[in-house]
């Protein structure tokens, strides 16, 4: 690896809590928002998490140049798409999960109708920080545009619904590829490009941020395989084995789990190859690189 996790780790521990009060300060909504709403909508958003999509909005937009300060509503925004995702991922008819970040599901707390809403408004919410704090429109724009490909029937949701349907309809590599690029791999390359825009960097970077966030999206389902079999929910906070259960097409079931490590690693040094172009500036994408194959959670 061209960088140890370590300088992701401290960086991590430096602008998380930014990210956290962020997400804190957006979530105190007014009287019209009723109260279980909001305790559902912060219960989710606010759990303990790594909040990588937000780190790398702000790791990309500072290695284009931009103060990650100028970048917070994005970041808040992917983080407010991906929380509506996990809620709606957890429903009895998706995964039907209890656990998410080490605390009871949002629709196990709050209730199924609540969850679902609950998810709703953090997703309208995303467009209305990016619409309304991101400087100038038309980044503000592009932003918009981003993110709900991102999140649309073609990518997030569209995989979402393949994995849904893979016992049935995937049994090789390219199907199964083919559905973590959308349904993971969409939300790390929105991120980092998010960051690209708002430096409104020059269209090489951005390319080479996208292929970034595309192999490393990849790189992080396969590990998240691999920790499903290895792992147990204390570490991970969240239900262990669920994979193997339901009979989903996984990394390992299908490669097995030592050609699944070894093709990790891979798609870990393909990645940080990408990011050649910016030189010392992605020093922390680069590291955050070999944390998602070191992570152990």
């Amino acid at each position: 690896m061209e960088l140890a996790s370590h300088l992701f780790l401290e960086y991590a521990a430096a602008v998380r809590p930014e990210v956290d009060a962020a997400l804190d300060r957006y979530s105190q909504y007014g009287a019209d928002c009723p109260a279980i709403l909001r305790e559902a909508i912060r219960h989710s958003l606010l759990a303990p998490g790594k909040r990588l999509r937000p780190l790398l909005v702000l790791m990309s937009a500072e290695a284009c140049g931009c103060p990650r300060g100028s970048a917070m509503p994005a970041a808040c925004a992917v983080e407010m798409v991906h929380t509506y995702s996990l809620i709606h991922d957890d429903l009895p008819a998706m995964d039907n999960d209890d656990w998410r970040r080490g605390r009871p599901s949002c629709h196990v707390k709050f209730g199924e109708a609540n969850a679902i809403l609950a998810g709703d408004a953090l997703l309208a919410q995303a467009f209305e920080v990016l619409g309304g704090e991101v400087q100038p429109v038309d980044v503000a724009a592009a932003c918009c545009l981003e993110l709900a490909r991102a999140a649309g029937a073609s990518a997030l949701v569209g995989g979402q619904v393949d994995d849904l349907l893979a016992p049935g309809l995937a049994s090789d590599l390219v199907q199964m590829e083919r559905i973590h690029r959308r349904k993971t791999g969409a939300m790390f390359q929105v991120s980092l490009r998010l960051g690209g825009r708002m430096a409104q960097t020059e269209s090489p970077k951005i390319s080479a941020l996208d292929a970034f966030g595309r192999k490393l999206g990849l790189a992080f389902q396969i590990v998240d395989d691999l920790l499903d079999i290895k792992d147990d929910a204390a570490s991970l906070g969240k239900s262990v084995g669920k994979d193997r259960k339901q009979n989903k097409l996984t990394f390992p079931a299908l490669l097995g789990i030592e050609e699944s490590g070894r093709r990790a690693e891979t798609l870990i040094r393909e990645a940080q190859q990408e990011l050649h172009v910016f030189g010392v500036q992605a020093r922390c994408l680069q590291s955050l690189a070999s944390y998602v194959l070191e992570r152990n959670r």
